[in-house]
């Protein structure tokens, strides 16, 4: 596949508000590993490989383990997430199919007693914005380098 555009330099204002957004999630208070594990999770669902290239290598530098970045796709069969960690996948999942499911309810009460509101607030600007970046990367073919 080759590259269908350079976004960076043809879109310049819009990748400085994308990046003020990243800015902002790296000062919330959720924890680094959640963050590249939601974003890992709608990286998969959407097929974005340069997103996922890059978030196992920041996941990895972060510290999380090869083992739960190998099956983070199938984190609902394995032990090795925590409850909290679950929630926000599944409600990483569940806005990432917005278009499938709406949200259900059933997916609100689960999430829910896992974060404060201000948590939700940041989950939910998180994976709204990794899948911003991921529509960006796989419209103009962005490759991993």
């Amino acid at each position: 596949m080759q590259n269908r555009l350079d976004f960076y330099s043809a879109g310049k204002d819009a990748i400085k508000a994308l990046i003020g957004v990243e800015n902002q999630i790296n000062k919330s208070s959720l924890d680094i590993l959640l963050k590249e594990l939601v974003r890992l999770r709608a990286s998969q669902i959407n097929g974005c490989a340069f997103c996922l290239d890059m978030h196992v290598t920041d996941a990895r530098k972060a510290g999380e383990s090869e083992r739960r970045m190998a099956t983070v796709a199938a984190w609902r069969e394995t032990p090795f997430f925590s409850e909290r960690e679950r929630a926000a996948l599944e409600w990483t999942e569940s806005l990432t199919l917005v278009s499938q499911n709406h949200v259900p309810d059933a997916v609100w009460e689960a999430v829910r007693p896992h974060f404060t509101d201000t948590e939700l607030v940041e989950l939910t600007l998180l994976v709204t914005s990794i899948n911003s970046w991921n529509r960006f990367a796989i419209a103009f073919r962005k490759m991993p380098e």
